[in-house]
């Protein structure tokens, strides 16, 4: 499935009036003349929301209000970190640990819903004089997306690490088959969505349970032993990578191959235009200003 252009990122045209035309060739007036490809418009990404808590951000990553942040200042849609409660609820939280950004204690996966979802976010000072927010199950998030006049895209980062309990393949397939029931219910657009995991087990699983969801490899060991790994899922289409590890050279290899770029993290004004001359298909950035004042330049 190609998803450039067609699926999950829409490719307008930019507005380019005044564009010579191209010279005809000695004894080919006759000859049609290959269009020139639009150029690709490279999605806004709110990047866990608004990103994490920094000395311009005081709204915790993946929470409803830093959320709402990005979308307001337009970004076309937004990346948030799901992991799978102890009964087996998809909750939006980036570590696996409590106590690093909440006043909880304990796994995520050891914990039920109800008991996260009462959890505040701990950032820190001053950030908690600024920020009251608390952890949100993934099916509140799409109860309050299908509010919007259209539903934004939606990156689904998977976090399998767990420090409490060893890599279990049946709870990974539990979050997929949650996933599966959720955007069902809710009738998600599915090619708005974008799941990711750096488990390649996981995206073999998810490409038999929702064939038609775009799926990408997060490439965060070598680039070597991640783009071997790509080539080996026909699946997966999309490949996602840090911000220090995308390359012009390494975007036109990928695209060479027929797969999306995705690129994410950064939030100052140098980062963000190194990485927006990659020509990335979406870029899941931290400030969503920023990257909408580079591309407009």
């Amino acid at each position: 499935m190609r998803l450039r252009c067609s699926t999950l990122f829409w490719c307008g045209v930019l507005a380019l009036g005044g564009l010579p035309a191209p010279a005809a060739r000695a004894g080919a007036a006759d000859e049609p003349v290959a269009p020139t490809a639009p150029a690709r418009a490279t999605l806004v990404i709110g990047h866990a929301g608004s990103g994490f808590f920094h000395f311009f951000n005081s709204l915790p990553p993946s929470s409803l209000r830093g959320i709402r942040r990005a979308l307001h200042r337009g970004a076309d849609g937004v990346e948030v970190d799901v992991r799978l409660s102890q009964d087996s609820i998809p909750v939006l939280y980036h570590d696996n640990a409590l106590a690093s950004m909440t006043i909880g204690t304990g796994c995520v996966s050891q914990t039920p819903a109800a008991e996260l979802t009462r959890l505040r976010y701990r950032g820190g000072w001053p950030h908690d004089w600024l920020q009251h927010e608390k952890l949100l199950t993934l099916e509140t998030l799409l109860q309050q997306l299908r509010q919007q006049p259209r539903f934004p895209y939606l990156h689904l980062d998977l976090h399998e690490d767990d420090d409490c309990n060893a890599h279990d393949t049946a709870r990974s397939q539990a979050l997929a088959r949650r996933l599966r029931e959720l955007l069902t219910r809710y009738q998600v657009p599915l090619d708005r969505v974008l799941i990711l995991t750096n488990r390649a087990s996981t995206l073999a699983y998810l490409a038999t349970l929702l064939p038609q969801v775009p799926l990408g490899l997060e490439m965060n060991a070598t680039y070597a032993t991640d783009l071997a790994t790509l080539q080996q899922q026909p699946g997966v289409r999309v490949a996602v990578l840090h911000k220090d590890k995308i390359t012009p050279e390494r975007s036109a290899e990928l695209h060479a191959l027929g797969r999306e770029v995705v690129v994410f993290g950064g939030r100052s004004a140098r980062a963000v235009r190194r990485v927006v001359a990659t020509g990335p298909d979406a870029y899941e950035v931290d400030n969503v200003r920023q990257l909408r004042a580079a591309l407009r330049r």
